[in-house]
């Protein structure tokens, strides 16, 4: 059995790794793949924000994939090879919170995962707006981009010209090696991190000599919190995003992302939220199917997080 190419995809909170996630997924091609994505919270809602991906995506919550899940990822990688039909490749989405470099470790230190797949590249996104920030606050942040062998410089419609030459100065400081390109809306042309060959495991231990011994550390901040919120059911939207713009404009420092997936009354398209700091974009969905239960759901991560706030905050807008 040939071996089955694997991309990790990483990059910090809003960065724009779903959106890259769905190009790779909504674009003709026809080739299979298998997605695995990996949250941070109670409650799970990439797998909706990710199109086209139903039966071939598995969710792990509750946990960092460096960390606690591990043995779920190698789990369900041995799932997937005993599954009927070839796969053109696996694509991993971690959390932002994630440091990939054990992410990276799993297909080298477990026997069965190695004899059948092989890690093709790192490919992290970064935002050029936010990300020189995040580099002076996050070790994750640095290791996601020293780890890359493709980064990508999203959201280059942000910044200026000059700002734009600063950030990828940083980028250059932190892992001159890592081909770059500038993106907007993670747009990117497939052949440029797909079947890359592009993983170097000799600069990896160049960068990290204790990378394959088993028990590699690996810590998070512990300011750092998930909050989930849960309305069993419809909301009024206007009053949501009066209370969203509040919450973002008040507290869009501390909060590092925001995602929801809402039922809205009299709306038959789960309405979609995403933010980063202040910034908050919304779209329609796909639709509820009928017999679905339309549960509106909404995960914040950030820093010092007033929990109790947010939830009753949320339930306030309750249709």
């Amino acid at each position: 059995m040939s071996e089955i190419p694997v991309t990790v995809l990483t990059g910090y909170l809003g960065a724009g790794k779903t959106t890259l996630l769905n190009r790779i997924l909504g674009e003709d091609h026809g080739k299979k793949y298998a997605v695995i994505v990996n949250e941070f919270g109670e409650v799970g809602i990439d797998n909706e924000i990710v199109v086209g991906a139903d039966e071939e995506i598995f969710e792990m919550n509750n946990g960092c994939i460096c960390c606690t899940v591990r043995g779920d990822l190698v789990r369900i990688i041995g799932g997937l090879m005993k599954r009927a039909g070839k796969l053109d490749g696996i694509i991993v989405e971690t959390t932002g919170l994630a440091d990939p470099a054990p992410v990276a470790q799993t297909f080298f230190v477990d026997d069965e995962v190695r004899a059948k797949t092989r890690l093709d590249a790192i490919v992290a996104v970064a935002d050029a707006r936010f990300l020189v920030d995040r580099l002076a606050d996050s070790h994750e942040a640095e290791e996601q981009i020293g780890f890359a062998d493709v980064v990508l410089l999203n959201k280059i419609d942000l910044v200026s010209p000059a700002e734009l030459a600063q950030v990828e100065a940083r980028i250059r400081a932190v892992n001159p090696y890592a081909k770059l390109h500038r993106t907007q809306r993670s747009a990117i042309a497939l052949s440029e991190i797909l079947d890359r060959g592009a993983f170097d495991l000799g600069r990896i231990l160049a960068l990290e000599p204790d990378f394959l011994e088993s028990d590699h550390a690996h810590e998070h901040d512990a300011a750092i919190r998930s909050v989930s919120a849960v309305v069993d059911g419809p909301v009024d939207v206007e009053r949501f995003q009066k209370w969203i713009g509040s919450v973002l404009a008040a507290q869009g420092q501390a909060i590092l992302r925001s995602k929801g997936i809402l039922a809205v009354a009299g709306a038959d398209q789960r309405f979609v939220f995403q933010g980063v700091h202040m910034l908050a974009d919304s779209a329609w969905g796909k639709a509820w199917q009928r017999n679905e239960a339309r549960v509106s759901r909404l995960v914040f991560i950030g820093r010092d997080l007033d929990a109790a706030a947010l939830k009753s905050g949320f339930a306030a807008c309750a249709a």
